[in-house]
């Protein structure tokens, strides 16, 4: 009888060294274009530090619970993001929108009107982003947008309606970052930006990668596997071809 694996050791952060899961991870840094925008590192609540990270510039530092402002002389900067993909789908929304939880801006702009509409291979080509005008109550008030929770709800309910959006979205530009913060628990850091939880950034990649990768394949997309191993990696973890195998025999319907 086949052994049953723990779902946490389906996949792994990039820089982990877990020797007994080769053939599930990948677990060797991509070699991806290092100006690619936003630098996120798992955090979690013990003050061990780990090498544990997950980096959009895969250039991350591994430390844990992170003070606001960062002292530590080792911390490194977080790269400003790159421009916007010129062409995108442009996604408008602004506290109006968000309060009345209208995902109309969303259906305007990409003319998908239900999860069954979507041309997957118009979408790949051209990607998503959004433009947040949010008008905050305090103006001194020093939250970033993924720390207001009507915000983090209108994306809830993006997310829910399309589960298969983030591998459409802008990820040179930073979207695909944005976008998980926007549904994964996180801290704030002056100098790093946002540091992901790393257990609730393991199961958000995990259920993503389940999502994706199916509906990539309902929909005849060219190389289905690569597609979701290259957004997995956006977010810092390699995935085995092993995985894909099982989800091969367990495909979901997303749309």
């Amino acid at each position: 009888m086949a052994s049953i694996r723990p779902l946490y050791t389906l996949f792994a952060p990039l820089k982990q060294t877990i020797t007994s899961l080769v053939p599930w991870i990948n677990s060797h840094k991509p070699n991806l274009d290092s100006s690619i925008s936003f630098t996120f590192s798992s955090s979690c609540c013990s003050s061990q530090l780990r090498n544990v990270a997950a980096s959009v510039a895969f250039n991350p530092s591994g430390n844990f619970d992170l003070s606001l402002y960062d002292d530590q002389e080792n911390t490194e900067v977080a790269p400003p993001p790159m421009p916007p993909s010129q062409g995108r789908y442009e996604i408008v929304i602004d506290n109006d929108i968000i309060q009345r939880l209208d995902l109309s801006p969303f259906h305007n702009a990409t003319g998908i009107s239900s999860p069954s509409s979507a041309k997957p291979k118009e979408f790949l080509e051209r990607t998503i982003g959004f433009t947040i005008n949010y008008k905050r109550e305090d103006k001194y008030d020093p939250r970033e947008l993924s720390e207001f929770p009507d915000i983090r709800l209108w994306f809830v309910l993006l997310d829910a309606t399309y589960p298969w959006l983030p591998v459409l979205l802008d990820w040179r530009a930073g979207e695909l970052a944005r976008y998980a913060a926007m549904l994964v628990p996180h801290q704030m850091s002056m100098k790093m930006g946002v540091v992901f939880n790393p257990e609730a950034l393991e199961l958000f990649v995990m259920n993503k990668v389940f999502v994706v990768y199916s509906w990539l394949k309902q929909n005849e997309i060219p190389m289905p596997r690569l597609k979701t191993k290259d957004m997995a990696r956006m977010l810092g973890f390699g995935i085995g071809d092993e995985l894909f195998d099982l989800i091969d025999k367990h495909l979901i319907d997303p749309s």
